[in-house]
């Protein structure tokens, strides 16, 4: 699957990927270690992350692996679990590999990836940008299941190069497959897998609206997720899947239904939150700074809090800037800590004492609006910002609570 989760962007939730959109929860991220599990590497400059749902599933394949090489390989005893365990492994690097494939790709678009994290069924990768075309979005998300062909023609050489009935010949041919299941899987043609993000390239190229395949390949990743929570176990009950139906267990069944349950939640949950990155994307240049910001008047430090209150009401301002003598704005008054203030002690509180000092990532642009506006928010988090024209001149002041605001009601509009 692919990145689009957050943003998403996505993320891609898949035997083998993820992206997040900026802001999915109304609120601008930091630029802070996304964390995520266990910190493996930086390749590239991007953080890999092992999340602790990873260690489940290496005792699962380690489990269901070593059943298998009992009856191809019983001469193993209880070596088994450990060329089990070597195999889970290899099998997750070559997921890293799929994520490190669209990473680079993304990387090369100039799209920021915020982490690479390994988990329960696959890799995220969590890419923070849209592609700004419907070609590259393409080639980001086929990179991956291209990649995973790879590494299925590479093991199959390393297969041809062993003897069979070995246990280099058992764990190649293992990763052969798995590999290739890694690769058909992830291009079914529905999101979030990267074959839905194929289709709502092509689907964007045609009609020339991003939004317009997003929702195509979101239906379609839904329709997939009835057809495996229905088919898979049908295909497993038939023999279709190489088992005998006559042979399955109870606990096999059970199993089975479990598996394709928990793969199309996996993927309608994907789709939805495909739709619902798309629409924030959608909905982002309706934030603008000029708009969201709130009126200021300028009071020195000395002032008391009463009296500068009085002169905002008075402009009909609603927020104050501590300026110098020579009225250059020097820090915010916080209107949290006014909140704090009975109104009893307002005369006697300098606005100094609730202030926050200005820093440069504190003043922003008053034509910044959409994603460039998030992302200055985003590095130097603040809870108001000082806005300026271009001249130098103060605006006004912009909260972050505004900026909350404004998002929650976009996204809330009907399309």
């Amino acid at each position: 699957m692919n990145e689009d989760d957050e943003r998403g962007e996505s993320r891609r939730p898949q035997p083998g990927k993820g992206d997040t959109g900026p802001g999915s929860n109304g609120k601008p991220p930091r630029r802070e270690d996304p964390g995520g599990g266990i910190l493996m590497g930086r390749p590239f400059g991007v953080p890999v992350y092992v999340a602790p749902s990873w260690f489940v599933v290496a005792a699962l394949i380690t489990w269901i692996f070593g059943g298998q090489l009992e009856r191809v390989l019983p001469e193993l005893g209880n070596l088994r679990y450990l060329v089990s365990l070597f195999f889970a492994v290899a099998f997750y690097a070559s997921v890293l590999v799929h994520e490190l494939a669209h990473t680079v790709a993304a990387l090369r678009f100039k799209l920021p990836v915020r982490r690479i994290q390994l988990q329960f069924f696959g890799g995220v990768s969590e890419i923070e940008k849209e592609s700004e075309s419907p070609g590259r979005e393409f080639v980001l998300a086929f990179v991956g299941p291209l990649l995973s062909l790879v590494l299925a023609g590479v093991f199959y050489l390393g297969l041809l190069a062993v003897e069979g009935g070995t246990v280099p010949g058992v764990l190649l041919a293992g990763l052969m497959v798995s590999n290739l299941i890694v690769a058909a899987f992830n291009l079914l043609p529905g999101l979030p897998l990267d074959g839905g993000r194929m289709l709502r390239a092509i689907v964007w190229k045609i009609t020339g609206k991003p939004m317009s395949g997003t929702v195509a390949a979101a239906w379609v990743g839904r329709a997939l997720a009835v057809a495996v929570l229905i088919g898979l176990p049908l295909l497993t009950r038939t023999g279709a899947l190489g088992r005998s139906a006559a042979n399955a267990s109870a606990m096999e069944t059970v199993t089975d239904a479990l598996l394709a349950a928990i793969l199309a939640a996996i993927i309608w949950t994907g789709a939805g939150n495909s739709l619902r990155m798309a629409r924030l994307r959608e909905h982002l240049p309706e934030l603008r700074a000029r708009a969201l910001t709130r009126r200021a008047v300028p009071v020195e430090a000395a002032t008391p809090l009463s009296e500068a209150l009085r002169r905002a009401n008075e402009a009909g301002a609603r927020a104050l800037v501590v300026v110098d003598g020579q009225g250059n704005p020097t820090a915010l008054v916080r209107e949290s800590a006014i909140v704090g203030v009975p109104q009893h002690r307002r005369p006697w509180v300098a606005v100094s004492t609730l202030a926050q000092d200005l820093t440069e990532g504190m003043k922003v642009p008053a034509e910044l609006a959409g994603e460039a506006l998030l992302e200055r928010l985003r590095a130097s988090p603040a809870t108001e910002y000082l806005v300026l024209e271009e001249t130098g001149e103060i605006y006004g002041v912009l909260s972050t609570a505004d900026v909350e605001k404004a998002f929650v009601a976009a996204m809330a509009r009907p399309q």
